[in-house]
């Protein structure tokens, strides 16, 4: 078609594409870019497939999780600005993410949904001499596309040039303000800082962070792979043997004391609660009760860690290798909402090992966490520092058992034989 205009204008005598045909083009350019996208192989990760309230997780998480899922849905009804979603993997961000891109298909409306190193390998290959599509088209089609879904950013191998790719990609998004979702696993911190410093500006971007835990793991997933709980089932407060026939009355009431108020702390988790006692006196059972109580009656997070393997899991996350960074290895400890240390004082008492114990312990003593800590050690063999918290008796209750060990007792064998005699 030619443009109605006087002799002597630049489009004078132009042809141009009638106003069918550029739709039509910009159609063709948007099959060429999902074909690209993977949203083909997720058209199951819908809203309606979406469970925002999963029965395993506790009641904190349920609220997270139905956020996250009702600020999608509502981005998805009108797409504006960005929507960042972070957290662990299966927590169900991509799911959401997926989600607002199917609904907006759905409506007729444009969505392209990338995953973040597939997209660099996409724009790689352009400089290929057999590629349909130049580097400069591919790139200008996804950065201006009406709704741009990128899922796990972060995920790619951080080359300056990438970096610099997706700076540009997202730059231009932001200044223009156009409508664009992003879930990583990543912290802020551990993101390129000048797209940092673009998603913390909430006049364009919501943040969500989910806390779910790794949906595929399953119900037993409540609590960080560091945790061994899983290998405490059984030491719960009703197995546990508080009529001893081999301890003396003293000892005995000694341990039924401890008992009632390990009870009271996992039904009222406030603060600290310390064991000390020789080696098999019944501390890590009621330890684990605790947890245990926590995480079936009470449906909390609790995670319960050997203290010398808490640290090896520290070292192993400075490893290339490591699947998690020591920061957010480090954070996961600090932050959980009930934290079972046992066999404290075991460990290496090494000048590292020393330092990463005060930081945790400090972090969680003035934050208030509920913390529950084993011990075999005498108090005046603990570190003065952490001495002054354990006998603080406002953040602290501090309990000494005085029973013998319990395994291969006389109590245990009678204990054994009335339960074979049943």
């Amino acid at each position: 078609m030619l443009h109605d205009v006087p002799l002597g204008h630049p489009d004078f005598g132009k042809a141009f594409p009638c106003t069918c045909q550029s739709q039509a083009r910009s159609a063709r350019r948007l099959q060429r870019l999902q074909r690209l996208g993977s949203l083909n192989t997720l058209d199951q990760l819908t809203f309606a497939h979406f469970v925002p309230e999963p029965h395993h997780l506790s009641p904190d998480r349920i609220q997270n999780l139905r956020g996250a899922y009702e600020t999608a849905l509502e981005f998805a009804q009108r797409p504006e600005g960005w929507l960042f979603f972070s957290g662990v993997y299966g927590c169900g961000k991509t799911h959401l993410a997926a989600a607002i891109a199917n609904a907006r298909l759905e409506q007729g409306q444009p969505a392209l949904f990338l995953v973040v190193p597939d997209l660099l390998d996409h724009l790689r290959a352009t400089f290929g001499p057999q590629s349909e599509t130049s580097y400069d088209e591919l790139f200008e089609q996804v950065r201006s596309t009406p709704l741009l879904i990128l899922d796990d950013l972060g995920a790619h191998n951080a080359s300056p040039w990438a970096t610099e790719k997706l700076f540009q990609l997202l730059n231009h998004r932001y200044q223009a303000k156009l409508p664009t979702v992003i879930t990583t696993n990543q912290r802020l911190d551990e993101l390129d800082p000048r797209l940092r410093s673009r998603l913390l500006d909430t006049e364009v971007v919501q943040f969500f962070s989910i806390i779910a835990p790794d949906y595929r793991a399953g119900v037993s997933s409540t609590a960080s792979d560091l945790s061994t709980l899983s290998f405490h089932h059984n030491q719960r407060f009703d197995t546990f043997d508080i009529q001893r026939s081999d301890l003396a009355e003293e000892e005995r009431q000694n341990l039924q004391k401890v008992f009632r108020a390990c009870q009271r702390f996992a039904e009222s988790p406030y603060g600290w609660l310390v064991m000390a006692g020789t080696y098999g006196c019944g501390k890590t059972h009621l330890a684990a009760a605790i947890a245990n109580y926590q995480t079936e009656e009470m449906r909390q997070e609790a995670m319960f860690v050997v203290v010398p393997d808490l640290l090896d899991h520290l070292r192993a996350a400075f490893s290339p290798q490591a699947a998690t960074s020591y920061d957010r290895r480090f954070d996961e400890v600090k932050k959980v909402r009930m934290l079972i240390l046992d066999d404290l004082g075991t460990e290496s008492a090494s000048a590292w090992a020393k330092e990463k114990l005060f930081q945790l312990l400090n972090y969680r003593y003035n934050a208030m966490l509920p913390t529950v800590i084993t011990t075999s050690a005498k108090p005046d063999a603990i570190e003065p520092w952490l001495r002054t918290r354990m006998f603080d008796v406002e953040r602290c209750q501090f309990f000494g058992i005085i029973a013998p060990g319990y395994r291969g007792s006389a109590g245990q064998r009678a204990r054994m034989g009335r339960r074979g005699a049943r």
